[in-house]
């Protein structure tokens, strides 16, 4: 029974990972970034990766190999309708949702365009912080001003 305990308590906290989702929806839901984030157990690294989705086209998956702590702020700028510049510390990176490539800038890039929202994570939460600003909207018929 004392051997019993111990090995029921690891398998419990094995099972205690965590898993929390952030989107950019670009046209809907069929069209994002999305930063995932990845936990196995309470207390363990975060694995994090990025996807870009434009369906039905293409998805795909990259992973931030260098983003596992709490401290989660990536901000998204666009460059041009469907590319996107995002700055994570010192890394800067490009992608475009036409084929959903990625790539790592070899130096920050001069202009990365209008900064739109940021990833971050916030009270241990992981969410989509949008800098657009919204549009009004239409008055419906019969509305008085």
């Amino acid at each position: 029974m004392k051997l019993v305990l111990p090995l029921l308590s690891i398998l419990a906290l094995s099972a205690c990972g965590d898993t929390q989702h952030a989107a950019y929806l670009i046209g809907g839901p069929q069209h994002s970034l999305t930063l995932t984030r990845q936990q196995d157990f309470v207390g363990s690294e975060w694995n994090t990766e990025l996807v870009v989705a434009r369906f039905p086209e293409c998805q795909r998956r990259f992973p931030l190999k260098e983003m596992v702590g709490d401290n989660v702020k990536m901000d998204v700028y666009r460059a041009e309708p469907g590319v996107f510049i995002l700055n994570y510390g010192k890394r800067w990176y490009v992608t475009e949702t036409k084929t959903c490539r990625f790539e790592q800038f070899k130096a920050p890039p001069p202009e990365p365009g209008d900064v739109i929202g940021s990833f971050l994570a916030k009270d241990g939460n992981l969410e989509y912080k949008s800098k657009e600003e919204k549009k009004p909207s239409a008055p419906t018929a019969g509305a008085k001003p």
